[in-house]
């Protein structure tokens, strides 16, 4: 019933300041689930004086008058009111009750029984959604369950339990022989659309070692280093690569002790911001390629590339200025590759500006590719400088692009 639709005496009714105790308890009656229909009576608490007799003058007939009784009566400070007598009074039907106890209350009646039976369905709902994705590690899904769940957490809750259940699927493949292991980040990519979405501090993270745990019967950890390695053994790489400046494929021509390490290679070798002010090695390549991600290095092992590579692991610090500086003095030719994001179109012009470095893999074609099978996570404001170009097509797609997309990996290591 819209406003324009309330007989007058309806909104009589409501308006009456008198009466309000009246309406308020009508209002909690239907909030509690009552059906209008079934609303004969209602027992009103500190109805004023003024109330009572008016509803007297209303409902007493001249019957009631001369045998003593009353149709609303009143017991220890309780009225008892015959609403469908007092609808009836005015042409008015129990339909009109819910819009007469908006308008005096001035709030909406909400069926708080039937909100709370839609939240009991969507949290049934859940939990068969959670046994289902889980189905591979039921007591997870279990714990999941029982640490319960707020009405307003029910749709992240499902979110995860999807993407868990995504990353349980693609684990059960890295557990074939022959595969080749993941890194953590490109996990969490190709089956969330953001690298950090299994990190280990957060919730998925930490879930995620459960299930690995559950996986191979074996209980979580309580070492980082212990989870790292348990990961491992389902076909998982974790941070395995993230400290100091990482190079693979580079050779030195020195004699010193990091010029004999690097010469020896055989994967990937981190250099330190000692090695590299108390012993700087004499580095070779023929064209050194910069990463932001130790997971490109990862993904580059898995596929045997040859290339020099390195890795800064994310913005700029003292060891990686120092390893950059090396780089120029040794004359070797210079590129960058970072995620096609504000902090990593920040590190390019940094790499540009100060080293001369080209960059590649962060061009309008590699962001188009990408578009085809877009991040979950927005774009952001872009640094000042951003070329037009790029900065229209980042734009139009509004969605970041990390170095984990096949579409930049296929670009850097073709």
């Amino acid at each position: 019933m819209t406003t324009a639709e309330v007989p007058p005496a309806a909104r009589a009714l409501a308006e009456d300041a008198d009466l309000r105790a009246l309406w308020e308890a009508v209002h909690d009656r239907l909030c509690a689930g009552t059906d209008p229909t079934q609303l004969a009576t209602v027992r009103v608490s500190r109805l004023p004086a003024a109330g009572i007799a008016m509803l007297r003058t209303w409902l007493d007939t001249s019957t009631r008058r001369r045998r003593g009784s009353s149709a609303v009566s009143v017991v220890a400070g309780v009225t008892r009111v015959p609403l469908r007598e007092l609808l009836a009074r005015f042409d008015l039907t129990d339909r009109h009750l819910p819009v007469i106890a908006e308008l005096a209350v001035g709030r909406p009646v909400i069926n708080r029984s039937l909100l709370r039976r839609a939240g009991t369905d969507a949290r049934e709902a859940l939990w068969v959604q959670v046994e289902s994705d889980l189905a591979a590690v039921p007591a997870l899904a279990s714990r999941i369950r029982a640490a319960g769940v707020a009405e307003a957490d029910i749709g992240a809750v499902r979110q995860q339990t999807q993407q868990l259940g995504a990353a349980l699927t693609l684990i059960g493949r890295l557990r074939q022989p022959g595969s080749a292991p993941v890194t953590l980040a490109k996990l969490a990519h190709d089956c969330t659309g953001d690298p950090h979405s299994l990190d280990l501090d957060t919730l998925p993270g930490r879930r995620l070692v459960e299930a690995a745990a559950e996986l191979l019967g074996e209980a979580v950890p309580a070492r980082p280093d212990g989870v790292r390695a348990l990961l491992w053994r389902v076909g998982v790489v974790a941070d395995r690569l993230s400290t100091t400046v990482l190079v693979l494929n580079v050779s030195a021509s020195g004699s010193g002790p990091v010029d004999e390490r690097l010469r020896l290679g055989g994967g990937p070798v981190p250099l330190t911001l000692y090695d590299l002010t108390v012993n700087p090695p004499v580095l070779v390549a023929e064209q050194l390629l910069v990463v932001e991600n130790p997971s490109v290095l990862e993904a580059a092992m898995a596929i045997g590339f040859d290339g020099a590579l390195a890795c800064t692991s994310g913005h700029l610090r003292a060891v990686e200025h120092a390893f950059l500086q090396r780089v120029v003095d040794c004359g070797l030719p210079l590129s960058y590759a970072g995620d096609v994001d504000r902090d990593g179109l920040i590190i390019a012009e940094q790499m540009r500006a100060f080293y001369g470095a080209r960059l590649v893999g962060m061009g309008e074609d590699v962001v188009a590719r990408a578009g085809l099978s877009p991040s979950a996570v927005s774009l952001g404001p872009l640094p000042i400088g951003t070329p037009v170009a790029l900065a229209a097509m980042l734009s139009a797609h509004g969605r970041a692009v990390y170095q984990e997309h096949d579409a930049v990996l296929q670009t850097l290591l073709s």
